[in-house]
């Protein structure tokens, strides 16, 4: 089951069973690893009309601010967006169900072939793979983001390039990203404090 259609501006939302359905069909998709499995649950949300590419954002956003896995806590801020209790429990259903399956099955495989020439030349195949989806995945997130800063003027513009930066530093010289985005982001936040951004011009 594909979970890509066409982008539709609806306002319908998702019963719970489409949600699961949804996520089964992301759960069965998800090979090569977070990037893939968050790639499908973006295609899935903005090409149906769930959620707009910045609601979108603004989601994986708070599911990353609390300890746990992302994914999952991506998948329960939506289904609980779209549908309540039920659309949580239907989502982590369908996202776990198949993987929990699957990797069962796949472990008891892989230890039988894990040493031979071919499966290990294709598994250094997926890293660059992964890695390339990541960045695509990025760049299409901070777009919004950017188009957004630029309508609010400078400041947010050069806070966005504060955090983009230490982020960039914190990865070369190998120190703590989390350290390096703290103090960039209490940098940001003065900024605004002092040269605080103009209001968005609605038509």
């Amino acid at each position: 089951m594909d979970v890509s259609l066409p982008n539709e501006s609806s306002t319908i939302l998702p019963t719970p069973w489409q949600i699961f359905l949804t996520w089964l069909a992301i759960g069965f998709q998800s090979f090569g690893g977070g990037s893939s499995t968050f790639a499908l649950i973006n295609r899935a949300c903005v090409n149906r009309g769930w959620l707009s590419e910045d609601e979108f954002v603004r989601t994986w956003a708070i599911s990353q601010v609390s300890p746990g896995i992302n994914l999952i806590k991506l998948t329960i801020l939506i289904g609980h967006r779209l549908a309540g209790w039920p659309g949580l429990i239907a989502g982590m259903l369908g996202l776990l169900l198949p993987s929990a399956s699957l990797t069962v099955l796949i472990t008891a495989g892989f230890a039988s072939i894990r040493d031979n020439p071919a499966v290990t030349a294709v598994m250094r195949g997926i890293l660059p793979a992964t890695i390339g989806l990541g960045l695509a995945m990025g760049v299409q997130m901070a777009l919004p983001l950017f188009k957004q800063a630029r309508s609010e003027g400078m400041p947010a513009i050069s806070a966005s390039t504060l955090i983009l930066a230490a982020a960039a530093v914190a990865m070369y010289l190998g120190l703590s990203p989390l350290l390096a985005l703290l103090f960039s982001g209490l940098a940001a936040a003065l900024a605004f404090a002092f040269f605080p951004a103009r209001a968005i011009e609605t038509k």
